[in-house]
Parts: structure tokens; sequence; C-alpha cells
């Protein structure tokens, strides 16, 4: 922790329905891949920590899993995290679409902002979809009679238009205390963390439906090789019955080896040597309704 005087901090939370871009927007703010990041909804399952620092300012951004009605307890375990999250942060960012309907999980997240009296902004993602900014209109309007946002910022964390100017006002809420981080630091995730949602994230690309959101990645070995550079990775992948682990290892290993080759990629960029990946999967039956199960991979 730096106890600089002339340092300042805030905590912003970012949340928002499933699929709106949150854990976009949080790679773009801190420059780093520390969220992973495919079209499914529910892709972020637990609270990440991404860390900018700029000069005396350093913005640590909480990135949510997306609010939704929960129908097993690993999606009890992620709604709570929301819940946690808005209630320890200094702003809160309600990430949304630029059109269609509020949603009950949005007007939910607002009730939080309203019983803390948090400070918030609108960030409308996915403007570059838009072929007409008025299009967006309608449902700003709708969101500020729900809520008295501090300010309304449209923004593509595609294309990072209006992300900077978003993250100018983000700037604005740091108050006078301690960095709780190194100024090199850009996420409060264990190395063995990030590795495994790069699997993860591979899962969700790569195989079709409910498949991916059963499984669970755990890293059981992650070793550089003595007297080389080559970094050693062991990875277990836990899904929820016998024919997914068929469907997941795939005829003669060929959806195994996609996903492996894929995350070995990742891997080799962000930690900066060749990898050694092997990759196994088992199975446990119904993982993401047995709360012991949930918190031994990791879930806590």
């Amino acid at each position: 922790m730096n106890n600089n005087t002339n340092t300042k901090s805030a905590f912003v939370a970012i949340v928002g329905r499933p699929n709106v871009g949150k854990s976009s927007l949080l790679n773009n703010f801190v420059g780093e891949k520390v969220a992973i990041v495919t079209e499914k909804p529910q892709t972020t399952r637990t609270r990440i920590t991404g860390v900018l620092t700029r000069s005396e300012t350093q913005l640590v951004f909480i990135d949510t899993p997306g609010i939704h009605n929960p129908k097993t307890k690993l999606s009890e375990y992620m709604v709570r995290q929301v819940r946690e999250s808005v209630a320890d942060v200094d702003v809160a960012v309600l990430v949304t679409e630029p059109t269609g309907d509020i949603r009950d999980t949005e007007r939910a997240l607002i009730e939080r902002f309203a019983q803390r009296g948090l400070r918030a902004l609108l960030a409308v993602n996915k403007i570059d979809l838009l072929p007409r900014k008025e299009l967006m209109m309608e449902k700003l309007q709708s969101f500020s009679q729900l809520y008295d946002f501090d300010e309304v910022i449209p923004v593509s964390a595609l294309t990072k238009d209006g992300v900077d100017i978003l993250l100018e006002k983000l700037c604005s809420y740091a108050e006078p205390g301690p960095h709780y981080f190194d100024e090199d630091a850009f996420t409060d995730q264990p190395e063995r963390v990030l590795v495994a949602e790069m699997v993860r994230e591979k899962l969700l690309l790569a195989m079709r439906e409910e498949i991916p959101h059963g499984t669970a990645v755990v890293v059981e070995k992650i070793k550089e090789r003595e007297g080389k550079p080559l970094m050693d990775i062991e990875v277990t992948i836990f899904c929820e019955r016998e024919n997914h682990k068929g469907m997941i290892i795939g005829k003669r290993g060929a959806m195994l080896k996609k996903v492996a080759s894929g995350a070995r990629a990742d891997m080799e960029s962000f930690l900066g040597l060749p990898v050694n990946l092997q990759c196994w999967v088992k199975v446990k039956e119904d993982w993401r309704n047995r709360e012991g199960v949930i918190r031994s991979l990791g879930f806590e």
C-alpha cells in the first residue's frame, strides 16, 4: 500500500445485466485483459478487480457477474457478488445497451443505488451498432426517470469511442487517500486464476449451448521448468455429465486440442514464456448446485 499523502483513490463497481460489455470496458480501462470476454451471458462468475494508476490517482475497478435471476447455487453466488460489490464502492457504473426495454434486473440494481445513495454513472455501450444515435434517446429518458445519474456517457468498448471520456469522469471521484495496489499492478487476480480463465474462455467460445456454462477450470500445477525457459501448466476441466465430458474431449480429442491450443497461445502471450499445457476433463455431477463443491472449486 502506497501511503504518499498526495495520492488519491476510488473504488468503482461495473454492474449491469449479462452480455452488455462490462468486462470489455474493464479491459479497456486497465489496458490489459484481466477479464475474459465472450458473446455468451454469464461469462464472468466472480468479482474481478482491475487496477489503473495514473500519477497520483488510482482507480480500483470491480467487474461483476451480470445480474440475472439465479437458477443454481452458483448463480446465487454470482448475484450475491453483485450485491456485495455495490455495497462498498465510491461510485458505480451501470452499463446498458442503447436500445430495448429496461430490464427488471436493471431496476433492481438502481434500487440498490437508491438504498445507499450511491453516486452512479450510466454507460450506454455498443453505440457502434446504432445506425442513428437518436434511437437511444427514448431509453435514456426512461433511465433518467428512475435515477439521478451523475452523467450519461455513450461508449463503445469495441471501438473505444467515449471510453476516455468515461475514464476521466471516474478519475474525478478519487478522494485523498492511499493507493491500495502497486503502481504497476493491473489486477488482484492470482496468476493461476487468470490462466484458468483463459481455458474457460476458449471453452465458452468453442462449445455450444449449455455445456460450457457447466464447466469449471482448476489449475493443478503452474511452474517454470528448472534450467529452461518453459512453463509447465496442468489444468483440470470439470463438467457436470459424462456425455458432456465426451463432447469437451471431442472425436479423437479434437475439441480439447482446439481449446488447449487457443488457451496456450494466450498463456504464452501473458507469461512471456513457451507453455507446456496439459488438460484433463473430469465429471462432478451437478456441481453448480453443490455448495461444498462450489467452494472447493474456488468460489468463496
